[in-house]
């Protein structure tokens, strides 16, 4: 009787674990994200998408990963925490994804942790740096980019340092405009910087007029964005209409393209976070790596930022897939990134054991120049 309860409970240990690596197959893996891929934050993360699809492209070229090749599937949630729930579970139970990859914002990476435990599925690399997320270890998520509190700690380093006195805070009311003015709030208290004003706008019908005035009326030297997409450049816009002339400066998330796009040569002078090293340093084997699969791919496109942070995101997860080996599964693959310790870029590197899984906390500070490029 024993062995027969043995014996039933390894089948059911062997089906409970073939069912959450469905997505790999011996010819495929089979990965998915719920992204914003429509709205003020569309453009962005269209492009952290075609970032990563030109690295897996690359490797689906030469043959794929020990005989498969990568398939991604990116489905729009409009950044509404519910519409990504959704689409988490139609990618898990429905298309039988692998892992979910480089999904996107604050508050749909914490709604979709349930389903992460559940369904024991992966999330790698999401695009959030939030502390709560990083605090503990989760071990169905993996991190690639810094913490929104290591950006923050830098822009505040740097503020104290110039002799800045005034600071305020503009933010988008939603769960990443929350998120960092919880790290604003840490970071201006421990350098003795409090704020004069926080300025916050209805993401659904956003008064930049308001936000404005509201800017020029505390008179600050410089402004912490704590937002991303066309929100941003459209706050700069209605400031930049009144008296007011104060610093800007925003997190990673903001793209470069969009706000030098937007602004043109009213970008100039914007000093943004970054957590990804710049693309002018080809010394760098990623920097050189992305760049030569772009010419290759399409010789006339201009690199972008934001697409070489998926390729980055990409990069990294193709390197742990590697290193797992034909024996892929859920479990191999966190054991072995749990095993490595540092995965390094040149100067990028990430770092993972089985006390964390936060990656990189690499932050540099780099200024819009007149040509629109950033400079470190």
């Amino acid at each position: 009787m024993v062995r027969k309860w043995l014996g039933w409970g390894a089948w059911v240990l062997a089906a409970a674990v073939h069912a959450g690596d469905e997505g790999v197959t011996p010819t495929e893996i089979r990965l998915g994200a719920s992204q914003v891929l429509s709205g003020p934050l569309g453009p962005q993360t269209l492009q952290y998408g075609e970032g990563a699809r030109l690295m897996f492209e690359s490797v689906n070229a030469a043959g794929g990963i020990h005989g498969r090749k990568i398939t991604f599937t990116s489905l729009d949630d409009g950044f509404d925490p519910k519409r990504a729930v959704e689409n988490t579970r139609k990618l898990i139970e429905e298309q039988k994804v692998f892992m979910l990859f480089n999904s996107t914002g604050t508050a749909q990476t914490a709604a979709v942790l349930p389903i992460l435990k559940e369904s024991k599925t992966i999330l790698f690399g999401p695009v959030t740096g939030a502390s709560s997320m990083r605090e503990g270890v989760n071990p169905y998520l993996f991190h690639v980019r810094a913490g929104y509190a290591n950006e923050t700690e830098r822009i505040f380093s740097q503020l104290k340092q110039i002799g800045v006195t005034r600071v305020a805070y503009f933010y988008q009311d939603d769960g990443l405009g929350k998120t960092l003015l919880g790290e604003v709030k840490k970071a201006s208290a421990a350098a003795s910087l409090p704020l004069v004003a926080e300025i916050k706008v209805d993401p659904a019908a956003p008064d930049f007029a308001a936000a404005a005035a509201a800017t020029a009326q505390a008179n600050p030297q410089a402004v912490v964005v704590g937002t991303a997409g066309l929100t941003f450049p459209n706050y700069v816009k209605a400031v930049l209409n009144t008296p007011a002339r104060p610093a800007f400066y925003g997190y990673s998330v903001a793209s470069l393209d969009v706000i030098h796009r937007e602004l043109k040569d009213k970008a100039r002078g914007i000093i943004l976070a970054q957590i990804m090293p710049s693309l002018r340093n080809t010394t760098i084997p990623v920097v050189a790596e992305y760049l030569k699969v772009l010419k290759a791919k399409s010789p006339d496109a201009p690199p972008s930022a934001s697409q070489f942070e998926g390729f980055v995101h990409a990069r990294l997860l193709v390197e742990g897939l590697r290193r797992t080996g034909r024996d892929l599964s859920t479990a191999s693959f966190t054991q072995t990134l749990e095993s490595t310790g540092e995965i390094a870029f040149g100067r990028f590197t990430a770092r993972y054991s089985p006390r964390s899984h936060n990656g990189s906390d690499y932050v540099e500070l780099a200024i819009i120049d007149a040509e629109g490029r950033l400079r470190y």
